[in-house]
């Protein structure tokens, strides 16, 4: 544990802590020992009045020792330690214990959350573990467009988060650079090429027809001209297309601040001998069948439905026997602890299948996580668009960027939970309003900057002062919310749902504009002096879960707006 997370306690973690040693005192009494494990949990009540904090663990034992829940409740309540952070317990019906929070504990965070300064939220939950994120992983025949983006943002606010509490995190892109799309879009270029020298060639029905096609051929034929009109050149044509299209998707990610530690290249599973491999070990399991002119995989002998191609009839792989082969390299070959995968919604029932043929490869698939992104819908107006790629009618997410900002883009695309469709609203995007939630969360951040600026003009030290001087119910609110940070990003690693990041910076933005409404910070009054100082530096402390929310979505945290 570091020393800044020793002294800014996770307060739900100390609050589990306590009510455990008291619930092992209960049981001493009782003279029997629980039948079964029992998880202390500590939640925020729907009803602040009854409390900051209440646990439910008395209605958990009530049937074990024969006692109400109250009862059982109220002697458990008795065994809580007096110390400085719990300043009162009370127990209600049917049997909830409530927990307020010592205000000079609470008001003291205020100084512990400065001191850690941009360390805030640090922690080494992950311990050093070796984390692959594989996200966006489009095949590289074409451009990125809006519905690329969704999963971009959310593996790439993933692995901020993760990097933030000791994971080791490696971000990768799985290019599909070969296989029959492939073959498909370099036919489609070779023919737009053809095309710009007036050879009259076709396209066949089912080629890539975007703009972005005809764009890499022309770029082709203004860096090599008819080069590859000429002689059997196919190769060196096909190279500089996927180099051409790479960059552009590269470029594009950039643009929302997506940057990949790694781009893994398909064609290396054959040329170093994974693909290869794990055939051999399905087939001395002998779980590899001829049929129909293919080679299949019996997954039936593994728990699944029905087989599955491995080898088409022409000897090519399958999607599913690559998939095999790649996360084959990442568990074995490059042994990751964990490998967390980005994937659209429509490619959930792929995962069983593809977890059964990794435990016969001896992979362990609980420390294989998939976060299911669905579609989005794209809306300006009352139009509402489902996003096409391949009729040629997609939006360019370069365009979208251009439009909106990365900032609003990145916030928008993590503002719902992956599994819950999207609709993404261009007029709400670009809007200066609280209805905007980038724009309040940005908003709040730059206010805070403003009023320590101000203060800085006008002489004001953020020396330490008399914290105690916050008393009003929105003070302590704003500091209740942000010691809620710690246990959102517990829920953030153990959920995989970066939207929890998103909505908790809009509360925290929420608490920090109602505070400023309704408490003066800065005052002239020299007998407010000490109320001010420490004002001052609960708006700094503001500043910094703020900015720490930010940095980790990937989304700029501005100082005047």
């Amino acid at each position: 544990m570091s020393l800044n997370e020793q002294k800014l306690k996770n307060i739900v973690v100390t609050l589990e802590n306590q009510i455990k040693t008291a619930l092992d005192k209960f049981i001493e009494t009782q003279g029997k020992k629980l039948s079964k494990n029992l998880e202390v949990t500590i939640e925020r009540p729907k009803n602040r009045s009854y409390g900051d904090f209440s646990t439910n663990i008395a209605f958990h034992l009530s049937k074990e020792y024969a006692a109400s829940p109250v009862e059982i409740a109220q002697t458990i309540s008795s065994f809580i330690d007096n110390n400085n952070l719990i300043e009162s317990y009370k127990v209600t019906a049917p049997g909830f214990i409530n927990l307020v929070i010592n205000k000079q504990w609470l008001q003291s965070q205020v100084n512990e959350i400065r001191e850690a300064s941009s360390s805030f939220g640090d922690s080494n939950i992950g311990n050093n573990s070796n984390v692959q994120v594989e996200y966006v992983s489009v095949n590289p025949t074409g451009v990125l467009h809006i519905g690329h983006a969704r999963g971009a943002v959310i593996g790439d606010t993933i692995s901020n988060v993760l990097s933030k509490n000791m994971f080791n995190v490696i971000d990768e892109y799985y290019l599909n650079d070969s296989g029959k799309q492939i073959e498909k879009f370099n036919e489609s270029v070779k023919i737009r090429y053809q095309q710009l020298f007036n050879i009259n060639t076709e396209l066949p029905e089912d080629s890539y027809t975007g703009e972005d096609i005809i764009d890499v051929a022309q770029q082709i034929k203004n860096d090599h001209f008819d080069k590859f009109l000429h002689g059997n050149l196919n190769d060196e044509l096909e190279s500089i297309a996927h180099n051409i299209i790479v960059t552009k998707i590269s470029n594009s990610l950039s643009e929302l601040g997506i940057h990949f530690d790694n781009w893994f290249s398909e064609k290396s599973l054959f040329n170093n001998g994974q693909f290869q491999t794990c055939l051999d070990q399905f087939e001395k399991q002998n779980l590899l069948i001829d049929r129909d002119g293919a080679k299949w995989l019996e997954t039936t002998k593994l728990g699944q439905e029905k087989d599955n191609v491995i080898l088409r009839s022409d000897s090519t792989p399958t999607y599913f026997s690559t998939d095999i082969a790649y996360h084959f390299d990442k568990f074995s070959i490059r042994n990751f602890d964990q490998v967390i995968n980005v994937w659209g919604a429509d490619h959930q029932g792929q995962i069983p299948r593809l977890n059964s043929a990794l435990t016969a490869l001896n992979i362990d698939t609980k420390n294989l996580k998939f976060i299911l992104v669905q579609m989005v819908r794209f809306k300006k107006g009352e139009i509402s668009e489902k996003l096409s790629k391949r009729l040629g009618t997609a939006i360019p997410l370069s365009d979208l960027v251009d439009e909106i900002g990365a900032d609003a883009c990145r916030f928008m695309f993590l503002y719902r939970s992956p599994d819950s469709q999207l609709e993404f609203d261009l007029d709400l995007a670009t809007s200066q309003s609280s209805e905007n939630p980038v724009y309040s969360v940005q908003y709040a951040h730059a206010r805070t900057c403003g009023i320590l600026e101000n203060a800085k003009n006008i002489g004001h030290n953020l020396n330490p002062s008399n914290l105690g001087e916050l008393n009003s119910s929105f003070e302590i609110s704003l500091i209740h919310k942000m010691l809620d940070f710690h246990e959102m990003i517990k829920v953030v690693i153990k959920t995989l749902e970066p939207h929890h990041l998103a909505h908790y910076s809009t509360d925290l933005a929420s608490d920090f504009h109602t505070f400023y409404q309704h408490c003066r910070v800065i005052s002239d009054d020299p007998t407010e002096f000490e109320l001010t100082n420490a004002r001052l530096q609960l708006v700094d402390a503001t500043r910094i879960v703020l900015k720490t929310c930010l940095d980790l979505m990937g989304i700029s945290a501005p100082k005047k707006m």
